[in-house]
């Protein structure tokens, strides 16, 4: 992130989105959103004076430490953010919001860099080519309520559990429950929402391996008893399978079963009990726990599927963006010009997912580097003395290829894929498909039921 901060040829435009994009390959132009940040990053030095200074200081819940910590109202991401600038939260901020604060936060700040007045500013960007890399989140599904995550305050999911562990972190790397106190007994929870046909049906690849790294870390930091409810271990990768056995050698203890259920002790103990199944033994097993981790399912981000939609770029039956190929192409989108990096695509560890990030910086400077770009010669073209400017076709096309200039329709081959779409809808028929002609189709119809020779023995 530095180096990429640092880099003269690269910009950074931190707190910003895309909101528009029109053009195709080599041309397109991008309309992204410059939210207002209420400090003007050209002066901000990122000291934290504003941060240490707030007086809605630990009252807002901390995205990036995923909720067992809490921030100001004027913050910094984090402690290695790039660039290293504050930020006011406009749903917090007192002044904001209320209009009523005694504004610490400028008196403190040397550099003069707040400024409340600041509005979202909008820029138009000319760009060849476009990688996307939205990430993934970690599921919300109903199916978490089972296990009491939400009810149950030492019920937490994985991504919480490793801001526990971090020494960046809330708790100073320290492993503690909500009371303060170390627990004594945790339990980890595989594939919860994930390979599950009442939730997601696919596997999301990275739990096993961080839900093993993790229950070593909390065998480490608090030499208690952990425990881990698994359907299998999929430890494919370099070194993965030897980590794996390693676990198994440390004292934690692995039980092969789904768990059913997550209840309060009954006796009093302040303790969790988790009842499930151990289908090795072929029993019933009932582990007390002090500390529960949910391992739980990667699904698309937040938003990645309406901004696919400006891209045009389609998305698979899991909201994933789809690749234009799954083995000749699987940095590919069926845009050209757009291309995929990381779990965008689909679940993937940091290996994959630096391999394919740098599979689409190659195909972005191939892309660039030459004069003229192959499209494929399977496109639609309209004929302009039958097209009646009707409209048809500028709707139904998934590609956004079509136009009308002067009246009537126009395809533009660099974004046309050829479906043809616009062939059918059109009314007119005023529209040909290459490749898939009339005349084409009822050739090959005829070739198939043609009558083959006679054999020649």
């Amino acid at each position: 992130m530095m180096d990429a901060g640092r880099h003269p040829n690269i910009e950074l435009l931190s707190y910003a989105e895309v909101v528009d994009v029109h053009g195709y390959v080599g041309n397109f132009q991008v309309t992204v959103k410059q939210k207002a940040r209420y400090v003007d990053i050209n002066r901000c030095t990122g000291c934290g004076a504003c941060v240490e200074a707030c007086v809605w200081q630990d009252r807002v819940y901390s995205e990036y430490e995923a909720g067992v910590g809490l921030r100001a109202a004027a913050y910094i991401p984090f402690a290695q953010a790039v660039p290293l600038k504050a930020v006011i939260d406009p749903q917090s901020c007192l002044f904001l919001t209320r209009g009523k604060c005694s504004q610490k936060c400028i008196r403190v700040c040397e550099a003069d860099a707040i400024n409340f007045e600041q509005k979202d500013e909008y820029r138009d960007i000319k760009v060849g080519a476009v990688v996307l890399a939205t990430g993934f989140d970690l599921t919300d599904h109903p199916t978490l309520a089972r296990y009491g995550y939400g009810t149950y305050d030492n019920v937490i999911d994985g991504l919480q559990f490793e801001r526990l562990t971090s020494a960046a972190g809330p708790t100073g790397g320290k492993v503690i429950m909500r009371d303060g106190r170390e627990p004594e007994s945790i339990v980890f929870l595989h594939c919860i929402a994930s390979r599950d046909d009442h939730a997601h049906e696919y596997c999301s690849r990275i739990c096993c391996m961080y839900g093993l790294k993790q229950a070593h870390l909390a065998k480490e930091k608090t030499g208690g008893q952990v425990y881990q409810f698994y359907i299998d271990m999929r430890t494919a990768g370099k070194n993965y399978e030897e980590f794996y056995k390693r676990m198994q050698h440390e004292g934690i203890h692995q039980i092969r079963g789904k768990v059913a259920e997550i209840v309060e002790d009954p006796n009093g103990s302040g303790k969790l009990l988790v009842r499930g199944e151990d289908t090795l033994l072929d029993r019933y097993v009932e582990v007390p726990a002090d500390m529960v981790v949910l391992l739980t399912a990667a699904v698309p981000s937040h938003g990645a599927r309406e901004l696919g939609k400006l891209f045009g770029v389609s998305v698979d039956k899991d909201g994933f963006f789809a690749e234009e190929h799954p083995k000749l192409k699987p940095v590919d989108t069926t845009t050209a010009g757009v291309f995929l990096a990381g779990c965008c695509q689909s679940p993937k560890d940091i290996p994959d997912t630096v391999s394919q990030a740098s599979a689409a910086a190659v195909k972005v400077a191939g892309l660039l580097s030459k004069r003229e770009i192959d499209i494929d010669p399977t496109v639609a073209e309209v004929d302009r003395e039958k097209c009646s400017g009707c409209g048809e076709c500028l709707l139904v096309c998934p590609y956004h290829a079509i136009e009308r200039v002067d009246g009537k329709a126009q395809i533009n081959p660099a974004l046309c894929k050829g479906c043809g779409t616009c062939v059918a809808a059109c009314l007119a028929k005023a529209i040909t498909g290459y490749h898939f002609t009339d005349e084409e189709i009822v050739a090959q119809i005829e070739g198939i039921f043609e009558r083959d020779p006679e054999p020649v023995w």
